[in-house]
This record gives structure tokens, C-alpha cells and sequence, in this order.
């Protein structure tokens, strides 16, 4: 197996996250988890046989973007700035996965779930009323590092 870069996400997508307002960094967030949905319901497409528990990750993924919207309704004026963002966010943090096998793809997933969950922690100094929800975020992105950091070595 190839050595694997694990990028750092946060500097990799920060020429996208720059532009947006601290407002709607919360909203940001939700859509980056829905494109990792999407990784992982491809990924339970290609590796049939942890299908199910792919599909769980990619629930999850889902369940912190709603609860995130819930938590921080976005404005007219984010949703249309984020939707300018999102796809040359998308194609950057896509294109960190290229070189890699889907097996390697995921062991780079299980990191950035790990930075994920941080990122959730650093909004607690902004919002310190929604620490506890802020704290299930992150709890949520670990049962998806935990769950591939379990699995990987049966897909390898």
C-alpha cells in the first residue's frame, strides 16, 4: 500500500471558507457534511460488503447537516453565498481522495471525521449556548471514525 497523505481539511478548504461570514460558517459546515454523504454512499456502492455500515456513516452525515440547519437556520443571503461555494469546495476536498484506492479513500474519511468532530469543538468559543449540541456533533462524527477505523483493516 501507497503512503497516504491525510490533508488537513480546514487548510485545504480555507481559500473557499475565507469568503464566507462567520454567521454562516455553521451552515458551510452542514453542506461539507452532506458532500461526505455522498462520498460514503458511493463508497457503500464500490465495497459492497460493509454496505450497510457505510450507509449508517453517511446517515450520520446527514443527521449532524440537519441538525446543524437546525441549530443555525441559514439566512436567503447564506444559502445563496454557500451554493456559490460549495462546488469548488466539493472538487478541492474531492480531489484530496483522487490517487487513492476506496479502501485508502476511507482511512483518509476516518481522519477527516476526527477533524470534523475538532471543528465542532472550536464553534463552542462562538456559541457557548449550544456547547452540548456542538458536543453531540462531534460524538456523531467519532462513531463514523470509529466505525471505519474498526472496519478497514476487513476491506484491506
Amino acid at each position: 500500500m501507497k503512503a497516504i497523505e491525510i490533508p488537513r481539511f480546514g487548510e485545504l478548504l480555507a481559500e473557499h471558507l475565507s469568503g464566507v461570514p462567520a454567521e454562516a460558517y455553521p451552515y458551510l459546515l452542514s453542506q461539507l457534511e452532506r458532500t461526505a454523504a455522498e462520498r460514503y454512499r458511493g463508497w457503500a456502492e464500490e465495497v459492497a460488503s460493509h454496505r450497510d455500515g457505510l450507509l449508517q456513516c453517511a446517515a450520520r452525515e446527514d443527521e449532524i447537516a440537519a441538525r446543524v440547519e437546525a441549530m443555525f437556520p441559514p439566512t436567503a443571503e447564506h444559502r445563496a453565498l454557500v451554493a456559490e461555494v460549495i462546488p469548488k469546495a466539493k472538487a478541492t476536498y474531492y480531489s484530496a481522495f483522487e490517487p487513492y484506492t476506496p479502501v485508502e479513500q476511507m482511512t483518509i474519511q476516518a481522519n477527516a471525521e476526527r477533524q470534523g468532530a475538532n471543528a465542532w469543538q472550536t464553534l463552542k468559543a462562538a456559541y457557548p449556548e449550544q456547547a452540548d449540541a456542538l458536543d453531540q456533533l462531534s460524538a456523531i462524527e467519532l462513531a463514523s471514525a470509529d466505525y471505519l477505523d474498526a472496519t478497514l483493516p476487513e476491506m484491506s
